[in-house]
């Protein structure tokens, strides 16, 4: 397990990560890093779903203090 910090820096090694304790199936996070013909211009982090959606998502106070972060698979 590993805390959100260490989270981060899977985000940022192209991993994907996710928390035992979140409730839907299959969720996890991924870093989006714009390319040349992206319409964003910085990174940021979005989420897939136990639906199969992608949206953008930010950190709850519960997320960043939590210790049940694994690489998703």
């Amino acid at each position: 397990m590993m805390d959100f910090g260490d989270a981060i820096v899977a985000l940022k090694q192209g991993k994907r990560v996710s928390r035992t304790g979140w409730n839907g199936k299959g969720m996890w996070l991924e870093l989006q890093v714009p390319d040349a013909g992206s319409k964003m211009t910085l990174p940021y982090v979005y989420m897939k779903t136990a639906q199969d959606d992608l949206v953008p998502w930010l950190a709850s106070q519960t997320d960043v203090l939590a210790e049940d972060w694994g690489i998703a698979e």
